[in-house]
């Protein structure tokens, strides 16, 4: 089954919601958790995104390289400058999602469209 949502003017997290609901299945009256449903999420107009000022500044992304000293923190700002809208509802959607085995073939279902 194929979903299609569009983004114009829209707010990343209440996207990321709808699509994580989407993709795990919940919506469904067969849900299980232990299975991937046979869905595709397509997200169209991504590019207009309604990003707020503020969260572009104060928002920071987090990762580790494993080595002491290693965090590296960049914001959304530079995010969206570098990859894109579509990069920051990604991480949104993957936030979302069961932290399991499930989780990178859940992704693999979505498709993300400027």
């Amino acid at each position: 089954m194929k979903h299609t949502i569009d983004a114009k003017g829209k707010v990343p997290g209440r996207i990321a919601t709808q699509v994580a609901v989407l993709l795990m299945g919940k919506n469904r009256t067969d849900f299980s958790r232990n299975a991937i449903p046979e869905v595709e999420v397509e997200v169209i107009n991504v590019k207009d995104l309604s990003l707020d000022a503020n969260k572009l500044r104060d928002k920071k992304y987090a990762r580790h390289s494993l080595y002491p000293g290693g965090l590296t923190l960049e914001s959304m700002s530079h995010v969206v400058a570098t990859k894109g809208p579509k990069e920051v509802l990604r991480r949104a959607v993957y936030g979302m999602l069961p932290k399991n085995k499930l989780r990178p073939r859940m992704m693999k279902n979505l498709k993300i469209h400027e």
